[in-house]
C-alpha cells in the first residue's frame, strides 16, 4: 500500500502548564492592535484580568468583545466585526470554549474579505488568508484551537451550519491546562466525550485513494498514517485520564491529558474528519437543543457497533489505546471490547446513552434520519455505507438503546 497522508496545523502549537503567559510575545510578533473574542463569564474572571494586563504591558492595544453566544448566531458574528472595524485589529484572539474560538475565526474572515457570513458557508469558499488568529482554548474538547472549521447557528436553517477552509485554521494555538482547571463537571465530561468521538470517528474514517486533486477539493479528506497517530495518542489519553478529570476536576494530570487528548483529536479530525455519529446530531440537536459533545457521544457506541464489521482491525486498535488487555483475545472480541469500553466510560460521565433520553421525539426519527444522510461530507467519511433504511435503523436503535440492533 502506497501511503498517502494531508495534514494542516497551526503554524505553533503552545502546549503546556503556565503556556498562556507566552501569549504576549506571540500576540507582538503579529501586531499591536489585539481583538479578544471571549463570552460573559470568562471575561469575569481573574484569569482573563491577567491575559488582557500582560498584553497591555507588552503594549499591545486591546478590544475586547465578551459577548460570545453558545453555537455563535450568525448575526453576532457582523455585530462584533462591525465593533471592530473602526479598531482595526491586526489579529484576532479567541479565549474561551470552541464558541470564542469559532467566533475568532468568523471575525477574521469578515474583517478580512467582507460580505455576509453566509457567503462562505460549506467548503473552500474562503478566498484567502484571513488576519492572524491565536487560539487559546479553556475547555478540552472541540479541538477547534488547530481545525479549520467553524460552526455557527444560522437562524434561517434547521441545522447548524460549518464554514471549512485551510484559512481558517488559527495561525497559533496556546493550549494551557490550567485554563481547565476550574471546568464545571459536566462540561468536562461533555467536552471531554466530544473530543474522545473526534478521534474514534477520525480513526475509523474512510480511507482515501492517493489523488492529487483529493486534498485540493475536500477539506476532510479520510483517514491517513498521520492523522491515525494524533487520533490513537488522544484516544489513549482521554480512555486514561477523562473519568478522574470528572471525578477531581484538581487533579493537574488528568486535565493536561484530557486537554492533551482534545487537541491531538482536532490535528486528527481536522483532516480526516468525522463521520455517521456527527451526522445524526446536527439534526438531533437542532430539535433538542442539547450540546453538540453530548449528542454525538449519545450516538458513538451505537455507529461503533453499526461499523464494527468494516473496521474490526481499527476497533481492536482502539481497544488497546483504551488500555484493554489483548492477551487471548481476537481483533473481532478486542473489537467488542472497545464498544463496551466506551459505553462504560460515558456512562461513568453522565453521558445520555438514548436519544429519546436526550428528548428527540420518536414522530421525528424519520426526519432525523433522512437529514443525518443528506450530510454528505460526514456520511463519505463513515467506513460502512448508509442509505436510508441503514440509518433509520441506526436512529431507531440508539432511540431505544438497543445496541445489538444497531449492527444491522
Amino acid at each position: 500500500m502506497s501511503l498517502f497522508a494531508a495534514l494542516r496545523l497551526p503554524r505553533e502549537i503552545l502546549f503546556g502548564k503556565g503556556q498562556r503567559h507566552a501569549l504576549p510575545a506571540v500576540a507582538a510578533r503579529l501586531g499591536k492592535r489585539a481583538l479578544i473574542c471571549t463570552d460573559s463569564r470568562f471575561a469575569e474572571t481573574g484569569a482573563f484580568a491577567e491575559i488582557r494586563a500582560a498584553l497591555e504591558a507588552a503594549g499591545i492595544e486591546v478590544l475586547v468583545h465578551d459577548r460570545v453566544q453558545p453555537d455563535v448566531p450568525r448575526d453576532t458574528v457582523a455585530v462584533c466585526a462591525d465593533e471592530a472595524r473602526g479598531f482595526g485589529p491586526d489579529m484576532v484572539i479567541g479565549v474561551g470554549g470552541g464558541s470564542c474560538l469559532d467566533m475568532a475565526k468568523c471575525t477574521a474572515l469578515l474583517l478580512s474579505h467582507g460580505g455576509a457570513l453566509q457567503d462562505y458557508y460549506g467548503e473552500f469558499k474562503v478566498p484567502g488568508p484571513v488576519l492572524p488568529i491565536i487560539a487559546v482554548p479553556t475547555t478540552a474538547g472541540t479541538g477547534s484551537e488547530v481545525t479549520p472549521v467553524a460552526v455557527i447557528s444560522d437562524p434561517d436553517r434547521t441545522l447548524k451550519v460549518g464554514i471549512s477552509s485551510p484559512h481558517l485554521i488559527a495561525t497559533v494555538a496556546i493550549c494551557d491546562p490550567e485554563l481547565t482547571m476550574t471546568c464545571p463537571r459536566g462540561l468536562t465530561a461533555i467536552a471531554g466525550a466530544d473530543a474522545l468521538t473526534h478521534a474514534i470517528e477520525a480513526f475509523t474514517a474512510s480511507r482515501r485513494v492517493a489523488d492529487p486533486d483529493l486534498a485540493q477539493q475536500h477539506v476532510f479528506v479520510g483517514k491517513s498514517a498521520l492523522t491515525d497517530h494524533f487520533a490513537l495518542l488522544a484516544i489513549q489519553l482521554l480512555g486514561r485520564s477523562l473519568e478522574r478529570a470528572f471525578h477531581d476536576g484538581s487533579d493537574e494530570s488528568a486535565r493536561a491529558d484530557v486537554m492533551m487528548g482534545a487537541l491531538a483529536a482536532g490535528c486528527a479530525f481536522g483532516t480526516a474528519g468525522t463521520a455517521a455519529a456527527h451526522a445524526v446530531q446536527y439534526p438531533a440537536g437542532a430539535l433538542t437543543h442539547t450540546p453538540h459533545g453530548l449528542g454525538v457521544a449519545t450516538m458513538l457506541p451505537y455507529v461503533m457497533n453499526y461499523n464494527r464489521f468494516a473496521a474490526t482491525p481499527e476497533m481492536a486498535a482502539i481497544a488497546k489505546a483504551l488500555g484493554l488487555d489483548d492477551a487471548g483475545r481476537s481483533e473481532t472480541e478486542m473489537a467488542e471490547a472497545a464498544i463496551a469500553e466506551v459505553s462504560r466510560l460515558f456512562a461513568a460521565i453522565g453521558i445520555t446513552p438514548t436519544l429519546a433520553g436526550l428528548g428527540l421525539a420518536a414522530d421525528k426519527l424519520d426526519w432525523t434520519a433522512e437529514q443525518a444522510l443528506g450530510i454528505g461530507r460526514l456520511i463519505k467519511n463513515n467506513p460502512r455505507s448508509l442509505d436510508l433504511a441503514a440509518m433509520r435503523r441506526l436512529v431507531q436503535a440508539a432511540y431505544d438503546g438497543d445496541l445489538a440492533a444497531s449492527a444491522q
